[in-house]
């Protein structure tokens, strides 16, 4: 049991490095805290590849956080 979390625990891991490294950096800097970024791209930004490259990091981490303490309890 503890073996088969434990490799789902490295490929989880693994998913979440990439997803991370595949998102692009936000290049607006201050300009984005005064909201004077706003486009038409940031306002569908929903349906963009960014968007799921996010939606797959926070289900990653989530996923991974659930492992490590289920391991925690486990042993």
């Amino acid at each position: 049991m503890v073996t088969a979390i434990s490799i789902v625990l490295v490929i989880t891991a693994l998913f979440l490095i990439v997803t991370v490294l595949l998102q692009s950096s936000e290049e607006n800097g201050l300009n984005a805290l005064s909201g004077q970024s706003e486009s038409y791209f940031s306002k569908t930004k929903a349906k963009t590849m960014e968007a799921k490259l996010a939606l797959g990091t926070k289900i990653a981490a989530a996923v991974f956080v659930v492992l490590c303490l289920l391991l925690l309890i486990i042993k």
